[in-house]
């Protein structure tokens, strides 16, 4: 059996840096939770003790109505009796400039998630395998090796392999606050930009998520044009990433840097780049459809070569143009996309306000951050990974914990509502009750008269923590015969 250190050395010696090193960024607790549910997938009936997967930012919430369609439509695939017509000029080569009319219908739907307020050039769009593939695309023409870009905490964790791992190029954290519901500020935005410059990195640009990915808040009007100002003003880039912008329901309301930089005169929008895709907003990332839209010629230009690379399959562009065309089909998808998540969004919220579990306020994505800093052993990050091992091993939930997303509050975890059926949710939020009340009993003896008193004046979880050191929490008595949790005991925390 050959060793690790014996791997490793081998593939310094066989391979380039990229292949054996791990720029990846795979070994973070984000992915080991996925590496958790993989081994052991909830199913209902063939594995009802298996792991819920609530790290996954999928929206499962329509599928019914993307089926409904296709079935309707069998011309839209050239693999149907019905449009078999279309192979020859479909699957032959197709240059990298895509079909013109998956051009324009892309940029058409990029205007109705944005409520028409803003027009998209089809000529501007240029394609590539997701928004994974958009992202790198981006980086490669913006910056070089050594340089880097400024990115507001939290933020996605795939980030890391998006934008770094190729492409060298390094992340600067602005560092926000749960105080101010984590808001981008312009003195947050100057600290890390300082920061950059006394390390010797020269900063290229900003990358912002809107809808944020873990928060699922939206930037307003005034932040979006502090952003561009700010970005104007230090001669760098602003690269959005608005792949959830159809995701907002209730009263939250999405607005595109597109429609910012046309109220801002002078604005130079060479500097101005969005990301798009279609995985989020119609729930079809197995389609790698992702976009690169610059108001910069040149980016265009050199983005459009570079996604030689990563190109959408002809036979993917020709079902998403006849899809995104057919507008009855999309106005009916995107409104009945907002009801069910807004539906889903009430189920869960409502389910953690009655277990007195916090969760920051907001109305978009397919997620929500969740605050679970009461439960923790100590204000640290190790605590918080102790926490998270636990609820996943042994309550079998895969959430993602905060450090994972580069958050500097331990005790933060997002969790995603969007990628399972109604009784799997009730499934998840009934673990999390029987989680939570039996560390509830278990603080009952620990607490003073005086601490019970205060107790009936705040919820219950201001004076819960969790111990991994008393081992009576995981006794064979933690989860009730009635519990869909295995009734095996939870064993103590590995570091």
């Amino acid at each position: 059996m050959v060793s690790f250190a014996t791997e490793k050395k081998q593939d310094l010696n066989l391979l380039s840096r990229i292949a054996s090193g791990d720029g990846h960024g795979e070994n973070s607790s984000y992915f080991d939770g996925w590496k958790a549910y993989e081994e052991n997938p909830f199913h209902p009936i063939d594995r009802p003790d298996g792991v819920i997967q609530m790290g996954l930012a999928e929206n499962q919430l329509c599928g019914d109505l993307m089926r409904k369609w296709v079935l309707k439509h069998p011309e839209a695939s050239i693999c149907t009796s019905e449009g078999v017509n279309r192979f020859s000029d479909i699957a032959i080569f197709q240059d990298y400039h895509g079909l013109p009319e998956f051009r324009q219908a892309v940029a058409k739907f990029m205007e109705k998630t944005r409520n028409n307020k803003v027009k998209f050039d089809p000529d501007r769009i240029v394609m590539s395998g997701g928004a994974t593939g958009a992202h790198e695309t981006v980086a490669f023409c913006l910056a070089n090796p050594g340089d880097g870009f400024l990115v507001p905490t939290p933020y996605y964790p795939g980030f890391n392999r998006d934008l770094r791992w190729r492409t060298g190029v390094n992340l600067v954290p602005v560092t926000c606050h749960s105080s101010d519901g984590f808001k981008i500020t312009v003195e947050a935005l100057e600290a890390a930009y300082e920061n950059a410059r006394k390390s010797n990195i020269p900063v290229k640009g900003l990358l912002v998520t809107n809808p944020s990915n873990p928060l699922g808040t939206t930037l307003d009007r005034e932040c979006l044009k502090s952003l561009v100002n700010f970005t104007n003003d230090k001669g760098i880039h602003l690269i959005a990433d608005e792949i959830y912008a159809a995701t907002t329901f209730g009263q939250s309301e999405f607005i595109s840097v597109a429609e910012v930089v046309e109220e801002i005169e002078d604005c130079n929008r060479d500097l101005i780049h969005i990301v798009y895709s279609l995985s989020k907003d119609m729930g079809l990332p197995g389609l790698r459809v992702g976009i690169v839209y610059s108001y910069n010629d040149r980016v265009v230009q050199i983005a459009r070569k570079m996604s030689s690379f990563g190109l959408v399959s002809s036979q993917t562009q020709h079902l998403i143009s006849k899809m995104l065309s057919d507008e009855d089909f999309v106005d009916e998808f995107i409104r009945e996309s907002k009801l069910r998540l807004a539906a889903r969004h009430a189920e869960i919220t409502t389910g953690l306000d009655g277990l007195g579990i916090g969760w920051l306020k907001a109305k978009a994505g397919l997620f929500l951050w969740m605050d679970l800093r009461n439960l923790l052993k100590t204000a640290t990050f190790d605590s918080e990974t102790e926490l998270w091992r636990v609820i996943v091993h042994q309550v079998k939930l895969n959430v993602s914990p905060g450090g994972s997303f580069h958050c500097h509050e331990p005790g933060w975890f997002r969790v995603c509502f969007a990628n399972m059926d109604h009784k799997t949710m009730e499934t998840a939020l009934e673990r999390i009750r029987v989680f939570t009340s039996q560390l509830e009993e278990e603080t009952k003896p620990m607490v003073s008269t005086t601490m019970m008193a205060k107790k009936k004046k705040k919820c219950w979880q201001s004076n819960l923590r969790l111990s991994f050191s008393d081992t009576r929490r995981f006794d064979d008595g933690f989860f009730s015969p009635h519990s869909p949790v295995p009734p095996s005991p939870l064993v103590r925390a590995q570091t």
